[in-house]
């Protein structure tokens, strides 16, 4: 005769939000170990030292970073985090003003690229939700361009429940490490003086962060743009032999 036992049922992940989630999500985030393609950045760290920039100068152009461009990133991704939390969610006119703030065109595309990984990220641990599936409206507003890194980060962290001053915090962090990762492949730097000197940014990336979270609509987004970042990223793709995409 033939019984049938009870069957066992293993645990499924978490759904996206739960606590479990929303306390991991921000270390997530901030890791640059996550598959969505920024490992293959160096902040423009690659196309300066092509440039001429020197060990000893690093700590001025992280600095220099998170005065101009990764504070325009940091107000974008929260900037989405709260057009995420409207009752219609509408990315378009904040990818139209990062494009627009985003002058040379392998930036744009090298923003584009990693926002397609944390896309992808988000279809996966939150498919359902209205942050996620909003982000098309980002690539409708300028048409052949995927939500930007800000956009889709901001909708990723809505979805995991990341609050806004860490997610500005995370911005900071992935550009300060990006550099830091990226120094060590290029020039003669001690790990050590990397990492204090991320450190010593502490201040700078405060203050960041302050003037990131008072930004309250995309009209009001920085347009901190560093022309050199500009002109050196317009010269390293036209570079055959290179370690990083941009």
């Amino acid at each position: 005769m033939r019984t049938d036992r009870p069957r066992t049922v293993l645990p499924g992940p978490r759904p996206a939000g739960s606590p479990a989630a929303s306390g991991l999500a921000a270390l997530l985030l901030a890791d640059g170990r996550l598959p969505v393609g920024a490992y293959a950045q160096s902040a423009g760290l690659e196309a300066a030292v092509a440039a001429g920039l020197t060990a000893r100068q690093l700590p001025a152009y992280l600095r220099s970073r998170l005065r101009t461009v990764t504070l325009t990133e940091a107000a974008g991704a929260v900037l989405a985090r709260r057009a995420a939390e409207q009752r219609s969610v509408d990315y378009g006119p904040l990818q139209v003003e990062l494009a627009a703030r985003t002058a040379a065109a392998p930036l744009r595309g090298a923003s584009a690229a990693v926002g397609r990984g944390l896309h992808r990220l988000a279809r996966r641990v939150a498919p359902e939700h209205p942050a996620v599936t909003a982000l098309h409206t980002a690539a409708a507003a300028v048409p052949g361009l995927r939500p930007l890194r800000p956009v889709a980060l901001g909708a990723l962290a809505t979805a995991l429940r990341v609050a806004e001053t860490d997610l500005a915090y995370i911005v900071l962090y992935d550009d300060l490490q990006t550099v830091a990762a990226a120094a060590l492949k290029l020039l003669p730097v001690d790990p050590l003086d990397m990492a204090a000197w991320v450190l010593e940014a502490e201040a700078e990336a405060a203050s960041t962060v302050a003037r990131a979270l008072a930004v309250t609509c995309p009209d009001e987004l920085p347009a901190r743009t560093a022309p050199l970042v500009e002109r050196w990223a317009l010269d390293h793709d036209r570079r055959e032999r290179r370690l990083f995409h941009a």
